[in-house]
């Protein structure tokens, strides 16, 4: 007779109660790891986290895709600019093109039925998949029928776009000498890092935030601050004397663009659009002291 609770013999039954609480046991646990990992991709996925393998269009790759329209009214969308363009001419992308804000102000050139309009990355597209891009009305309109709802299009980004005027930056409401947040605008190719350097320390690093702000933890103290700019294509600028005052634009005469826009551009582009202008609730502070230097040659694009 076998003594409760110890090993069975040779020939008991398979299945017996031990070995099915032990199964059962198993089962739930694999049940259990299997819905954390179902839980966390949901949560990632309505979080907007940024895809693995995730970056913003860049070089003279064309893009195809399908087209459909929206109106962000006057919000500056989740790259969280002051207002939409002044021509009204955006785009919302997908997560992986958005890339965490990586793409915002840069300007696609987008191909339709109808011919071709230049627009600027201002938001993301929340039901936008690697294929499909959400323009805005004005936009649409200009490259095809709006009875149609989805068009079929191409597209590539502009490398170097023409710009009216040079960078802005606008500090984020709530930062401050311990809390450094700023929003780079009007840099026309996708920023790859911005640096920042306080009075009496050397540059540091700030790290991207998915609303299109650069942040550094710890603040770089009252300013003001000389801002360094590099974009995708290794260009760079840096701005000097920008203050720490929120929710303003600071403007500068910087710009990330050539003199002359590169051979890779399409022949006959249509009118650029307008960067971002401040709301009319928004005031303009003082132009900033600007030094521009010219960069390398395009980085790599990242390989997926």
């Amino acid at each position: 007779m076998t003594a409760p609770d110890s090993a069975p013999n040779n020939d008991t039954p398979v299945g017996t109660l031990g070995s099915r609480r032990r199964v059962r046991h198993w089962l739930a646990g694999a049940g259990v790891t299997a819905l954390a990992a179902v839980l966390g991709i949901t949560l990632a996925v309505r979080g907007g986290a940024t895809p693995a393998c995730a970056a913003p269009p860049t070089g003279n790759t064309v893009h195809k895709a399908k087209a459909s329209f929206y109106d962000a009214g006057r919000s500056g969308g989740n790259c969280s600019f002051p207002g939409p363009p002044a021509d009204r001419l955006y785009v919302a992308l997908g997560s992986s093109a958005y890339s965490g804000s990586a793409a915002c102000g840069s300007y696609l050139d987008v191909t339709g039925p109808k011919g071709t309009v230049r627009v600027m990355v201002m938001d993301q597209c929340g039901g936008c998949g690697s294929g499909k891009i959400d323009l805005s009305d004005e936009a649409y309109a200009k490259i095809a029928d709006r009875a149609q709802g989805i068009a079929q299009v191409t597209y590539r980004a502009v490398v170097n776009p023409p710009l009216d005027g040079g960078l802005t930056f606008r500090m984020k409401g709530g930062a401050s000498r311990y809390w450094f947040a700023v929003q780079v605008g009007n840099h026309g190719n996708p920023l790859r890092s911005v640096e920042a350097q306080g009075p009496g320390g050397g540059f540091r690093k700030a790290t991207r935030q998915s609303d299109n702000y650069w942040t550094v933890e710890g603040g770089l103290g009252p300013g003001p601050y000389n801002i360094r700019v590099t974009d995708v294509y290794g260009r760079q600028a840096t701005a000097t004397t920008i203050r720490m005052i929120t929710k303003q634009v600071q403007r500068s005469t910087a710009t990330l663009a050539s003199p002359t826009p590169p051979s890779s551009s399409p022949s006959a582009p249509p009118s650029p659009s307008i960067a971002p202008s401040p709301t009319p609730s928004e005031s303009v502070a003082p132009t900033a002291t600007v030094e521009a230097l010219a960069g390398a040659a395009p980085l790599n694009a990242p390989r997926c």
